[in-house]
């Protein structure tokens, strides 16, 4: 009682109540700030995970430009629902790379986090092209242009750089090496042996099935290697180890 009747005071007293509010808004966050300064890494480092390729890279500037985040989250919960309907839960390091991050606040269509080798590349196109054709009840609209807006990799090169400013371990051979990458992963007869050291696990092939490189291939570059770079059947939580 003799508590409440102290915390009366502070309720009646606006200019108190104030101070005291402050204090521990204060308080709070120097205890939540504070110990960051005297970490070295706040986000787990996971085997796999490693920087877009250049054309990963740009399919990634077209799931931006045409909203995709809108309607698809790219993050995975610690939930049994989530993780029985998407897999793993998502790490903090599968995103590392990412600016701006796509974890999205909707869920309009699925959760793309692990959508990579889940469907072929021709479901994506026809998926693209006319969403209906393979989800009846979608509601997405229809992207099929993709296949005709083909794309050089004239400025791939700058935008790596400008990943690089913001902490993306870009090294110098993978600038100098950014357009002959770039055309390298769409072209399955092509000398890949530099890319894939460059960047393990980078799938490479024919994404759309025409000739020249479009946004399609792009695309569904990018969407082909979400969820992929990380085996979950040897991993570990650090906290667990």
């Amino acid at each position: 009682m003799a508590i409440l009747e102290k915390h009366k005071i502070l309720e009646k007293n606006a200019t108190l109540l104030l101070v005291f509010s402050f204090l521990a808004v204060t308080v709070g966050g120097i205890v939540e700030i504070a110990p960051l300064f005297y970490l070295e890494n706040t986000i787990e480092e996971v085997d796999g995970v490693r920087p877009y390729s250049p054309l990963e890279l740009e399919g990634r500037e077209v799931y931006i430009r045409e909203g995709c985040y809108v309607c698809h989250s790219q993050m995975i919960r610690p939930m049994r629902d989530e993780v029985e309907r998407y897999g793993h839960y998502s790490l903090a390091a599968e995103s590392m790379y990412d600016h701006p991050f796509q974890w999205g606040s909707k869920r309009t269509g699925p959760d793309l986090a692990r959508v990579g080798g889940r469907y072929s590349d021709e479901w994506h196109v026809d998926h693209m092209t006319n969403p209906q054709s393979v989800v009846p009840e979608s509601v997405m609209p229809k992207y099929g242009f993709l296949m005709n807006k083909m794309i050089e990799p004239e400025h791939i090169g700058d935008l790596m750089a400008t990943h690089r400013i913001v902490g993306v371990p870009y090294t110098d051979e993978m600038l100098e090496q950014a357009k002959a990458d770039f055309i390298a992963q769409a072209d399955p007869f092509s000398d890949a042996d530099g890319l894939l050291e460059r960047y393990p696990g980078a799938q490479v092939r024919n994404f759309d099935g025409q000739p020249g490189i479009s946004e399609m291939d792009a695309l569904i570059a990018y969407m082909q290697m979400l969820g992929t770079l990380v085996d979950f059947s040897t991993f570990t939580p650090e906290a667990s180890r």
